[in-house]
């Protein structure tokens, strides 16, 4: 039986930090894997169920949200159920906690609770346009920051039962 696997990014800094570590081959999916080849970007599950989930497929498929919200529901239709397995992938609160941890604020990030991830890069940091496509490809240019910082946010992070990080589709992580 084929299995099929899709990765739904919600943002463009989390789209990018999947494609930097698909390209370099440090996933435990490949680029040819996937649905469309690519990184998707449904948010909600009826739209993902109507777009990819009424065509013939053989096998089960696993659907890998990496998203910044507990909160954010992915309703799939009953009839389909059986068919898909969901892993909610958690960057909570915000994927500028990776840029926090390789810097190593996180203590210090903690200390400011009124301040969110992006603000306190922005303001402490001065790290500017944090959120922009551009500065995150270049930021984590060299794949060992990344996978660095993955480790060091799984560490600290408080990961719920049932929940992933990006750490964890990590082929070193196995």
């Amino acid at each position: 039986m084929t299995k099929y696997k899709a990765c739904i990014c919600e943002g463009g800094a989390e789209r990018v930090i999947l494609n930097l570590l698909l390209d370099q081959d440090k996933l435990i999916f490949s680029r040819d894997e996937l649905l469309e080849e690519e990184i998707l970007k449904s948010r909600k599950g009826k739209e993902f169920e109507e777009k990819y989930l009424r065509k013939e497929f053989s096998g089960k498929i696993t659907v890998y949200r990496i998203l910044d919200s507990r909160r954010e529901n992915f309703k799939i239709s009953k009839a389909y159920q059986d068919k898909v397995e969901i892993v909610n992938v958690i960057t909570a609160p915000e994927i500028e906690m990776l840029i926090i941890c390789n810097e190593g604020k996180y203590k210090d990030f903690e200390k400011r609770k009124k301040m969110s991830p992006s603000e306190y890069c922005k303001s402490v940091l001065k790290l500017k346009n944090v959120k922009s496509v551009a500065f995150v490809k270049e930021y984590f240019s060299d794949i060992a920051v990344l996978e660095n910082s993955l480790h060091e946010y799984k560490r600290v992070s408080k990961v719920r039962k049932g929940e992933e990080t990006i750490w964890g589709l990590l082929k070193s992580s196995q």
